[in-house]
């Protein structure tokens, strides 16, 4: 038994050496499949970041396995952790972009329902404004401002609801103010208020509230080129106490163009979806549970006490599959 699972674990090696697919437990490495588990009665959700770069570096090869995932799954809605257009954002609400690198290559059906991005660094490089505007244009681009909240019913069950924080982690880079690109956008913006926001939001009393998911561009932990970066200690030092204190269950990020779950101590478990068109190397450190170098995104099935979180490549195989309990 011994000799045929470490077999398997070197076959599994050797398949995803190249995509560099890191395990903290290789015996948790499963088969290569494109069959999804499936949840009964969870409200389904792909997580996707990093992206617009007008169909190039595997962003139509992405968008094409989110849609068939989508549609098997019936997935609710889709969320996008930043850096929506790269190289520098947008400029209005009317820029071609819109319609090259989103409109034009999100195109299956089965991604036609809402859209809920946060902003990344790329975007401030422009008019981050202009993709909260963009929401009046498109049926499915919902971003009613910087940062904003939405409790979702679980299976429509609104006796069990999952309430998600959308924050702008973007002016809580010290860094950012005395830059020449983002400096401009983020001077006008008020870290205190949002932060106050954020605790009365993820404070809210209401016995329905199941689970408890924040969504920012910027990761507080990361097994990619930023793990001592300015950008991912400041985010440490701004949100982490934050998180303890209102007991939030998922930070979900993107900024390192890979796929990773880390789960420190505490509650809080860390996944970064930021690899919907380009892909960058890792490191498994501490407390890194799976980090991958891949193409791809997540799968998010919320039940009433379960998470289950699968990660599908461009090609459309599960490469990992992890349940978060209550």
């Amino acid at each position: 038994m011994r000799k045929h699972l470490l077999l398997f674990i070197l076959l599994f090696n050797y398949c995803f050496s190249q995509a560099q697919v890191l395990l903290k437990t290789p015996s948790e490495a499963t088969p290569p499949t494109k069959i999804l588990t499936k949840e009964a009665s969870s409200l389904n959700f792909i997580a996707m970041g990093d992206w617009g770069r007008n169909g190039a570096d595997h962003q139509k090869q992405v968008a094409q396995q989110m849609g068939v995932t989508a549609a098997d799954v019936k997935a609710q809605f889709i969320i996008s952790t930043g850096d929506n257009f790269y190289p520098s954002g947008v400029i209005s609400e009317h820029d071609p972009l819109f319609k090259y690198s989103f409109e034009d290559i999100y195109t299956a059906f089965s991604l036609q329902w809402d859209w809920y991005p946060v902003l990344g660094n790329h975007d401030y490089k422009s008019n981050p404004d202009a993709q909260v505007a963009y929401s009046k244009i498109s049926r499915r681009w919902k971003m009613p401002s910087r940062y904003y909240a939405k409790k979702i019913p679980i299976n429509g069950d609104p006796n069990n609801q999952v309430l998600i924080a959308f924050i702008d982690t973007n002016p809580l880079m010290p860094e950012f103010y005395k830059n020449a690109e983002y400096g401009p956008n983020v001077k006008g913006q008020d870290t205190t208020q949002q932060k106050r926001w954020l605790i009365k939001t993820l404070s809210d009393p209401d016995p329905s509230i199941r689970w408890k998911i924040v969504v920012g561009h910027h990761p507080m932990y990361t097994g990619g080129s930023r793990t001592d970066g300015y950008d991912t200690k400041a985010i440490r030092s701004s949100l982490k106490s934050l998180f303890d204190r209102c007991g939030v269950d998922v930070y979900l990020t993107g900024h390192e163009h890979s796929l990773q779950y880390i789960k420190p101590a505490g509650k809080t478990h860390h996944f970064i979806s930021g690899a919907a068109s380009e892909k960058t190397p890792v490191k498994l450190i501490d407390d890194a549970q799976m980090v991958a170098s891949v193409y791809g995104f997540m799968l998010f099935s919320v039940s009433k006490d379960l998470i289950r979180v699968q990660t599908i490549n461009d090609e459309g195989e599960i490469i990992y599959n992890t349940v978060l309990k209550k």
